[in-house]
């Protein structure tokens, strides 16, 4: 499992990812021992991405901007992202707030936290 995270172009990895290696108990220690590597860091239910190494402190931190892994974690469930009333907004010169980005449109359902260190983002559904 390690070799294909390393190798992996895409930085978040779910357990059906790994399906064809084992079952999940066996695939849910695997997440759990590479957690404790710090080659992962848990950003949801089920949802994991690839850390590195903080220079400053010596922590693990996020490979990618939080929002970056929400994306491809949506797109990994098959829920379309869309710009959010903020981005569009913004893009139409009706405000000059530039936006966060932690406010992610998507068309469809979710029912999943995505964050970490007490940053989450938050979902708002496109119409």
């Amino acid at each position: 499992m390690s070799y294909r995270i390393k190798r992996s172009a895409v930085p978040v990895f779910m357990p059906n990812d790994f399906k064809d290696l084992s079952d999940s108990d066996q695939i849910g220690r695997a997440f759990r021992n590479l957690i404790k590597e710090k080659l992962l860091i848990k950003i949801g239910q089920g949802v994991y991405a690839r850390s590195k190494i903080s220079q400053l402190s010596g922590e693990p931190t996020l490979e990618k901007p939080i929002r970056d892994l929400a994306i491809y974690a949506l797109a990994k469930l098959g829920i379309k992202v869309v710009p959010s009333s903020y981005e569009k907004a913004y893009n139409a010169g009706k405000t000059t707030q530039v936006p966060t980005g932690r406010v992610i449109g998507i068309k469809g359902r979710i029912s999943r936290k995505i964050g970490y260190n007490g940053r989450y983002v938050t979902f708002e559904k496109a119409s």
